[in-house]
Parts: structure tokens; C-alpha cells; sequence
């Protein structure tokens, strides 16, 4: 071997193998996944309304599979944010693990240009704080505590978008998160004249992101969730971003959303425990652009035939990423954001024949199709929030993504000039 010259890590090897349309990847800290073909089928529309149920099917139908080929078999997939579209959800043809995402060697880098793209947010910023003003109406009338109002934002170009170079930016800017890129079939239909949501029933889509939340992990009888809820956009200044994260940590309104999601996620998980540890106060978790209030939540599993998928059921959609309750906040949901959220604040993950596995929350995310990006961002309204600081978080949580797949330079630019 000669000397200087850093060996490849197995997990950047993993990353290097990835195929889009072929592959479905995922990384953590501590676990890097990818697959490849897909061997069965589990689900792939609304069939089951009873979750436990399809988790139940999931889990013996992978213990069928790997009796059948006399080795281990895992499903990994997507599911959307409404749980009556269809899912994602099947059994690779075969798979691939390593340690945590470790990069030892430059990935390929791309620097995008906006000038080769055409970009239209969904919907306009000024649109979007009219609907989080009508949101704070349905709070202050006593009809939700809490819902999460997104925007989107459709990148259109004459070029193809390689969803290869993508995923290997976000994995340099997102060691510690996770990372992931899954095959999509986007089967909703749309109105002819709107190019933007016509663009959904491409076929080769890519769903790709880099998400600080974890929704839910399994091993064992151990289980572990870590909501966020509650975010400042960073500052590039040390002392006004040391301001703001203290601030953070003592700012009622964003306490006050954090424990609504808390209080949800360790609701819906101590059924299933033993033992439940829900620390008293949230720490703070940054990235580049974003500062979060998080609560990791740790528990006992009262049976180890609990499947990871079946508590990934349990907790979706999750107050951060809906609201609470969650049957009103969907419904607001769907009455104000004016877009289909499609896989965006879904789930995304994998899951073996002894329920072990890791789901992560589909946010800082993007739909990546031949020619187009669309990427998403939300905000939670509650009480004391302001339609001007919810849309400059959504407009920060945007620019961690735009940042992080190529637009280093013109991000402000595209940030100003599209008002997001």
C-alpha cells in the first residue's frame, strides 16, 4: 500500500456503489445501509388501514423470504406524510452494510448554477404567511394547539440532475445526520396546465434528503426516538449564535411547541415499553443553518417481536411535523398549504425479520426527478408565533438543503430573488 494514500472507508464505499433508480441508501453515525433490486413487493398502496396489522404481514413475510433464499432479508423504503397514499415499502434483492458514514476520500462535487434552473415557490412567501396568520385564527379559536404549515420550491432545468452527485454532497455536509435516497414512484395525478405537480408522475424519482430527526430506532428491546421541535436560524457571527442558542432554550413559545411533541411521542410509545425515560428539558442539536430544541427518549420494549416498523406507525405523523391533534392539524393542513407534501415529512428507513431497524423523519428532503428538484421546508405555528419569523425559518431550513447539494454561492441570490 503506499503510503499517504488514505484506504477508502467500506461505508464511502457503499456511498460510491449507490445507483439512482437502483439503489436505496441510508446512513446514520453508527450504520450504513444500501441495496440494490427489489426482490418483493410489500405494499405499495393503501390496501391495509391497520398498521400493526401491515407490520405484522411486513415481518412474516420477510421471515417466509429468508427462508425461501436461506439468507438474511431486510425491507427498506418510504412512507408519505398521509398514510393513505401509497407507501414504499419492499425487499431488496440483495444488501450491503458498513460502520457509520465516514468519508476518507473527496466525493464528487458539483457546484449548481441557479441560472440553469427555473424556480417557482409553492406557495409565494406572501401566500404563505396569510396562511399562517389564518392557522393562528383556528389556534386562538381553540380548534388545534399546534399545526405545521410547509412551503415548497420547484428547481426546473433544461439540464439533467444528476441524483448521484446529490447524494454524495449531502453525505459530506451530513456525517452526523441521516442520509438517504430512495427509489419513488409518484402515481398521483395532477392538473394538465400545472407543469410543477405533472412532474409528480415521472417515473425515476428520487427521494433524497439529510434529516437530523429520528423518528424511531429498534434493537433488541431497546427503543429510542429523538423528536425535534423548536428552530433559530443560525448566525455566522460566534456571539449572536451563542445568543441564539440560549435564547432558544429559554423562548416559551418554542418550550411550548417542543413539549407538545415530547408529550405525543412518549404517549404513543409507553404502551409498548416497560420503562420509558423522558428527560425534563430538551437539549439543543445544531446543523449548519439551524439550531433545534431535541428530546432523545429512550425505552424498554415490553416484547422483542415489537418491530421497529410498527412503532415507526405508532408515532407517524408526530406533532413535529403535523400538529396537534393531529386529525384537526391534518385537516387545516391540507386546507392551507395549497400542495400535496407527497413523501415530505414522512418516514424513510429500514427494518429486518426481528423487528430490528431505524426510521428517520423525511425532512430537509427533496424529490429529484430527471430534469427538476423540489425540495420542502415547515414551520410549527402555535401560539405566539409570527407569520414574518416562520417564514424566515422555512426559508433557512430551505437554504440548509440548497447549501448542502451545490448552490454554495447563489443560495442568497436565489433566497432573495425568489423571496424564499
Amino acid at each position: 500500500m503506499r503510503t499517504g494514500v488514505k484506504e477508502v472507508s467500506p461505508s464511502q464505499q457503499l456511498l460510491e456503489q449507490y445507483t439512482p433508480g437502483e439503489s436505496f441508501f441510508f446512513a446514520t453515525h453508527n450504520h450504513t445501509l444500501l441495496t440494490e433490486g427489489c426482490a418483493l413487493r410489500v405494499l405499495t398502496n393503501g390496501e391495509v388501514r391497520d398498521w400493526k396489522e401491515l407490520a405484522e404481514q411486513a415481518t412474516e413475510i420477510l421471515h417466509i423470504q429468508e427462508q425461501s433464499t436461506g439468507k438474511p432479508c431486510i425491507l427498506v423504503g418510504a412512507v408519505p406524510f398521509d398514510c393513505n397514499d401509497p407507501v414504499q415499502l419492499y425487499i431488496p434483492s440483495s444488501f450491503k452494510q458498513a460502520e457509520g458514514l465516514t468519508l476518507t476520500s473527496e466525493t464528487p462535487q458539483h457546484e449548481l448554477n441557479i441560472s440553469d434552473y427555473t424556480a417557482t415557490p409553492v406557495p409565494e412567501p406572501e401566500v404563505y404567511q396569510k396562511g399562517v396568520a389564518r392557522l393562528l385564527e383556528h389556534i386562538r379559536q381553540g380548534r388545534v394547539n399546534k399545526a405545521v404549515l410547509a412551503r415548497s420550491l420547484h428547481l426546473v432545468s433544461d439540464q439533467p440532475v444528476d441524483a448521484r452527485i446529490l447524494l454524495h454532497q449531502l453525505a459530506a455536509q451530513n456525517t452526523s445526520g441521516y442520509t438517504f435516497a430512495v427509489p419513488i414512484e409518484t402515481k398521483r395525478t395532477s392538473p394538465a396546465n400545472d407543469e410543477h405537480e405533472a412532474l409528480r408522475i415521472e417515473s425515476g424519482t428520487t427521494l433524497l434528503g439529510a434529516s437530523p430527526e429520528l423518528l424511531v430506532s429498534k434493537k433488541g428491546l431497546e427503543v429510542i426516538s429523538s423528536p425535534l421541535a423548536g428552530s433559530i436560524p443560525r448566525s455566522d457571527d460566534p456571539e449572536e449564535d451563542r445568543k441564539r442558542a440560549a435564547g432558544l432554550m429559554e423562548s416559551v413559545k418554542d418550550l411550548h411547541e417542543h413539549a407538545f411533541v415530547t408529550r405525543a411521542v412518549a404517549e404513543a410509545l409507553r404502551p409498548y415499553c416497560k420503562h420509558l425515560e423522558v428527560p425534563d428539558k430538551p437539549s439543543l442539536v445544531a446543523t449548519e443553518t439551524m439550531w433545534h430544541l431535541a428530546t432523545t427518549i429512550r425505552g424498554e420494549l415490553l416484547s422483542p417481536d415489537t418491530s421497529s416498523l410498527e412503532l415507526a406507525y405508532a408515532l407517524h405523523p408526530t406533532p413535529a411535523i403535523c400538529g396537534t391533534p393531529t386529525d384537526e392539524a391534518r385537516e387545516l393542513i391540507k386546507e392551507l398549504e395549497g400542495f400535496d407534501r407527497g413523501y415530505y415529512s414522512g418516514t424513510v428507513g429500514w427494518c429486518n425479520a426481528d423487528g430490528d431497524g431505524e426510521w428517520a423523519v423525511t425532512i430537509r428532503c427533496a424529490e429529484v426527478g430527471k430534469r427538476y428538484i423540489r425540495l420542502y421546508a415547515g414551520a410549527g405555528i402555535v401560539e405566539g408565533s409570527r407569520p414574518e419569523d416562520e417564514l424566515r425559518e422555512t426559508s433557512a431550513k430551505m437554504g440548509t438543503f440548497l447549501k448542502a447539494i451545490g448552490f454554495k454561492n447563489e443560495t442568497e441570490t436565489m433566497v432573495n430573488k425568489e423571496g424564499v
